[in-house]
């Protein structure tokens, strides 16, 4: 008995249909996610190691080979000879017009004035631009999961209602049937109802319709299927006044503006000057002893201090274009929170708007209601027809449809709010 209990749960759970349910939230998660620019992240930290990994290297020795061959016009010559000196047996050799040589020279950078470091900052930079500028093509997504989810919403809200219109239509079409029969009603009474019902259904398929371009469009989106089992959890009506804004934008402008001062952070390091180390060997004739005329090997050790002092003469115009570049980031966040400001201040206009509306809702479905139940009565009374009873029907329908309506329109301007301020 056990056995076949639970065959029977089994089958019983088999057969009824599981409804997944989602929330605009869980949307907005898994469409960033699946959004294909979301990959850019790796590259954009990739790239950032490839440069730091480049910088780190500026402190390795530097390794160069040279080798060539020359032939003068003219060498150095003794202006006179062995006898001239009193010197017997002294030769002095006169040095070849043709000489080569074969060099490799070893660098070591002790100092650099900063330039690594200021260039590890710029990278950073870059990079972190680069990642603020992805959020921002990222978070557009939002918007369009705004429009899907609560015209999908909306959709079922109306499926709903017209499902309860169209068993409104089929009451009153099978009471007047009973009125006719009785005397009470016409053929076309029951026409009207009728026509009326018809319709109701085509705005059904209508509806679905829509509901599934929706669905499919927001499947794209979130790569998940959303289909007709799948539940749209309808967010909770609240206050949202006087939220801070926290755009990704606001982010990027702080972004380039860390860039540009990492920029003057650059400057700041080609004015110093740079100090290494060097190794030098090679082997040529002739080598350090331009008297042998012969191949020789050699070498050259020391250190090395270099200062390119021109750097000072564009330092102030390079200064000013980076103050200058600062302060145009800083009119353009100065715009964009000016407009945002804006787009808030409007949106809570709508809300309050709507907000207002849906105080009169149920008291107009009530009275409409009313109406509709005493239009019923008088129809069965004989004194009125079933166009003036449809008239009043769908006078009740229309009142259940705008509150529904009003609903869906507060939640996705509180949303559409929560869009404008990052929320």
């Amino acid at each position: 008995m056990r056995t076949k209990f639970f065959i029977f749960l089994f089958l019983l759970f088999d057969i009824i249909p599981c409804h997944s349910q989602i929330t605009i939230e869980e949307c907005y998660r898994k469409a960033q996610a699946n959004y294909p620019l979301i990959k850019q992240y790796g590259l954009i930290e990739k790239t950032k190691e490839y440069n730091l990994e480049n910088a780190k290297r500026g402190y390795l020795p530097k390794v160069a080979f040279t080798a060539q061959a020359t032939y003068q016009s003219d060498v150095t010559e003794i202006p006179f000879d062995a006898g001239q000196l009193g010197i017997p047996g002294l030769n002095i050799p006169a040095v070849d017009r043709d000489q080569y040589k074969m060099e490799i020279g070893i660098e070591q950078t002790i100092w650099d004035g900063g330039t690594a470091r200021s260039q590890k900052g710029i990278f950073h930079a870059e990079a972190d631009i680069d990642r603020k500028e992805t959020d921002v093509s990222i978070y557009t997504v939002n918007g369009r999961i705004n429009q899907l989810f609560f015209g999908i919403l909306l959709a079922d809200a109306q499926l709903a209602q017209n499902k309860v219109l169209q068993t409104e239509l089929q009451r009153n079409c099978n009471q007047v049937v009973s009125y006719i029969n009785n005397g009470i009603a016409n053929q076309s009474d029951l026409d009207a109802l009728r026509v009326d019902l018809l319709k109701a259904k085509q705005a059904e398929t209508q509806l679905v319709h829509t509901r599934k371009a929706y669905a499919g469009m927001l499947s794209q989106l979130i790569g998940e299927k959303v289909d007709d089992q799948t539940t749209l959890a309808k967010p909770d009506i609240q206050q949202m006044y006087g939220m801070q804004n926290n755009r990704p934008e606001l982010a990027l402008f702080d972004a380039k503006i860390h860039h540009l001062k990492a920029q003057d952070e650059c400057i700041k390091a080609r004015l110093m000057p740079r100090i290494g180390i060097f190794l030098t060997g090679g082997y040529g004739k002739p080598g350090l002893d331009m008297l042998e005329n012969g191949f020789k090997a050699y070498y050259l050790a020391g250190v090395r201090l270099s200062w390119n002092i021109s750097n000072f003469w564009t330092k102030r115009n390079d200064q000013q274009n980076v103050q200058s570049g600062i302060r145009i980031i800083e009119t353009q966040r100065e715009t964009f929170l000016f407009n945002t400001a804006l787009d808030v201040a409007t949106r809570n206009a709508t809300i309050k708007r709507y907000q207002e509306q849906m105080k009169y809702d149920d008291e107009i479905i009530r009275l409409q209601e009313s109406v509709r139940r005493a239009s019923e009565t008088k129809m069965a009374n004989g004194t009125l027809s079933g166009t003036e009873l449809t008239r009043d029907i769908h006078a009740e329908q229309l009142a259940r449809q705008d509150k529904i309506i009003h609903e869906m329109e507060l939640l996705m301007a509180i949303y559409d709010l929560k869009y404008v301020t990052g929320d």
